[in-house]
């Protein structure tokens, strides 16, 4: 017993051993943890801060390539508008040429039939371009009556024809290519 005792006194005796410098300024485990996970999201913040300016810089720039692309668009339709029609035109002047050389004839000329068989060829030729271009004439007479295509300017009494049905063409109706161009003025039976 004698020697149990002198061993708890010298536990009891034997300072403890003092603190290191390094565990006095440690902070306490959470204070740490605290600090750490707002560092964590303090950059993840940041992260997220540059992706919305790198997107809205993306935004802006994508708009002004839109209203670019826009303006273009107006300008070419605006300039496709003007000058669509240049193609035609250069195809009918062959024939306005040759309708003022009829002309210059036409007091010279004694004889009428070649003077109406050159204007017969002229007028040919006319169809001709229009037709490449796509322009054909409706044949509307003996077809009954359809408000897409006629225009009824008139209806006539007929024992010819049922009711309904195109008399009469009074001024030709066009198609350009499948769109209508200009109604058929026509008399319609009753």
């Amino acid at each position: 017993m004698n020697m149990n005792d002198n061993v708890q006194e010298d536990l009891q005796q034997t300072p403890e051993p003092e603190p290191r410098q390094e565990e006095v300024t440690q902070e306490p485990k959470g204070v740490t943890e605290e600090v750490t996970a707002e560092a964590g999201a303090s950059a993840e913040l940041e992260k997220l801060r540059a992706e919305s300016e790198d997107y809205q810089q993306r935004l802006l720039r994508t708009q002004a390539d839109f209203d670019n692309f826009r303006r273009r668009t107006v300008k070419e339709k605006e300039e496709l508008g003007k000058y669509a029609s240049a193609k035609l035109i250069t195809e009918l002047l062959p024939v306005i040429d040759n309708f003022e050389r009829a002309l210059s004839t036409a007091g010279e000329s004694t004889d009428a039939n070649s003077y109406i068989k050159g204007v017969e060829m002229i007028f040919r030729q006319l169809e001709g371009v229009l037709k490449t271009e796509g322009l054909t004439p409706m044949e509307a007479e003996g077809q009954p009556f359809n408000p897409e295509f006629h225009q009824a300017i008139m209806q006539v009494e007929s024992d010819e024809h049922e009711e309904g049905i195109v008399v009469e063409v009074v001024q030709k109706g066009y198609l350009l290519k499948d769109k209508v161009l200009r109604p058929a003025m026509v008399k319609v039976s009753g």
